[in-house]
């Protein structure tokens, strides 16, 4: 029988940790995004789950995109907002948010602050799903999702 032994990574005073690389959120060409950092820091195959961090630049925010996967996300550092659905909550620290499955949802950074936030999805999951015409026309009949979203 294979011994598993313990792993520590320290965690630096700037949201990075030891051992851990800073990556692209994504390709620049697979989706608009604006200044989103990602850093995974538990992906073992004994685990179900990855577990990551993600940080918005202020001004910046993530993809508008669905996936058929769970998301459950804790912001640990600044504040911002967020789409879940046809909802927008305004976010901040320890903040716990649920993202269902095949629900659309995109995070933004205030102008004058990062937003950083732990993110926990199943191991093996779908790809985004990126919004087409005929749901953006859908998203836009509400005011306040029309004005929050970034595409």
């Amino acid at each position: 029988m294979a011994v598993t032994r313990a792993k520590t990574k320290r965690a630096f005073q700037n949201y990075t940790w030891e051992d851990v690389e800073v990556l692209a959120y994504k390709s620049e060409e697979a989706a608009p995004f604006k200044n989103v950092t990602r850093q995974v820091l538990f992906d073992d195959p004994h685990l179900a789950a990855q577990w990551r961090y993600f940080e918005v630049a202020p001004g910046g925010h993530t993809t508008l995109e669905r996936h058929q996967h769970v998301h459950a996300v804790m912001v640990i550092r600044g504040r911002g907002a967020c789409l879940v659905g046809d909802e927008v909550h305004a976010i901040g620290l320890h903040d716990l948010i649920t993202v269902p499955p095949l629900t659309w949802h995109q995070f933004r950074a205030t102008e004058h602050e990062p937003l950083g936030f732990l993110c926990l999805v199943n191991a093996e999951r779908d790809r985004p799903q990126l919004p087409g015409p005929e749901d953006l026309q859908t998203l836009r009949q509400n005011p306040q999702v029309a004005a929050f979203i970034r595409v």
